[in-house]
């Protein structure tokens, strides 16, 4: 599977924290742990299907433009990673005059096939909204609180981690 699905999710689920406000790419790819070029490419598919708005200048950014009850994983899987579980290359050649060589292709393809419908069944069981009670349950047996994009870049989050040792809480 792609890291563009995850990294989605990440997305709208941090944008849901920020409520009535916007956060910029830089922000969001901070709680990401990731390139802001990267969240951007992400951002810009979850924009064309609606998930997003944007407002550009000062004080710009995106918002999150739906309810998370209304968003499952089912269907960003499906923008994002659909047949990510298929390999690029299987092995075996089909013109083999060995069986296993010449029905691999065929056979695993079927498997495949069936795993992700599978998945994406499960997926689509999932709305963002219970992801969002699995974080929310998870953080407050951590003692952690809601990210409110209290870094404005990677940059001051290094700082930060730097003068705490190393780790933040």
């Amino acid at each position: 599977m792609n890291s563009e699905f995850t990294v989605a999710v990440h997305c709208l689920l941090f944008l849901d924290n920020k409520e009535e406000q916007m956060a910029n790419s830089e922000q969001i790819a901070c709680s990401v742990a990731t390139h802001p070029a990267r969240v951007r490419k992400v951002l810009s598919s979850l924009r064309k299907h609606g998930l997003v708005t944007t407002k550009e200048g000062v004080g710009g950014g995106y918002q999150l433009n739906t309810e998370l009850a209304r968003v499952t994983l089912g269907d960003l899987y499906r923008m994002f990673a659909r047949g990510s579980l298929h390999p690029g290359w299987c092995s075996g050649s089909e013109e083999s005059t060995c069986q296993v060589s010449s029905n691999m292709h065929t056979v695993m393809d079927r498997i495949f096939t069936g795993g992700e419908q599978r998945l994406e069944s499960y997926f689509d069981e999932l709305s963002l909204s219970e992801v969002k009670r699995m974080l929310d349950e998870t953080d407050s047996q951590a003692g952690r609180e809601h990210c409110t994009g209290k870094y404005k870049d990677m940059k001051d989050l290094l700082e930060a981690r730097k003068a705490q040792g190393g780790v933040l809480r």
